[in-house]
């Protein structure tokens, strides 16, 4: 029971640890490599083992892979100040912080932002 007690702490401090990293503030070292899995791999199992009852190991490791490659693409954003924007909203305002859905509002943003209202 001890250990399973200790396991438990263990796994609760490393993803209270955690933290979302700016992807045009990663440097590509090897700790922040794992700062982004770690987040990752915690805010998913919040979402769907938390917050819905969608705890699948299939679906874990799908959404975890789809945010990795999310925030792989956020590294390459051409707006700081939408991207910023983005995750001010989603990761301030409302608890929706995954790379996947700042990707996706950043990207919505962006084309909105070349937009203009016309007959």
């Amino acid at each position: 029971m001890k250990k399973m007690v200790l396991i438990f702490l263990c796994l609760l401090a490393s993803s209270a640890q955690a933290k979302f990293i700016h992807p045009l503030d990663f440097d590509g070292s090897q700790a922040q490599k794992d700062e982004v899995i770690s987040y990752i791999q915690a805010r998913v199992k919040k979402d769907y083992c938390g917050t819905i009852n969608m705890c699948q190991e299939v679906m874990l490791r799908m959404m975890e892979k789809e945010n990795l490659e999310a925030f792989k693409r956020l590294t390459k954003a051409a707006d700081r100040s939408v991207l910023d924007r983005s995750i001010h909203d989603y990761c301030g305002t409302i608890d929706m912080c995954t790379y996947q859905m700042v990707e996706m509002m950043y990207n919505q943003n962006l084309k909105a932002s070349k937009q203009q209202l016309s007959w």
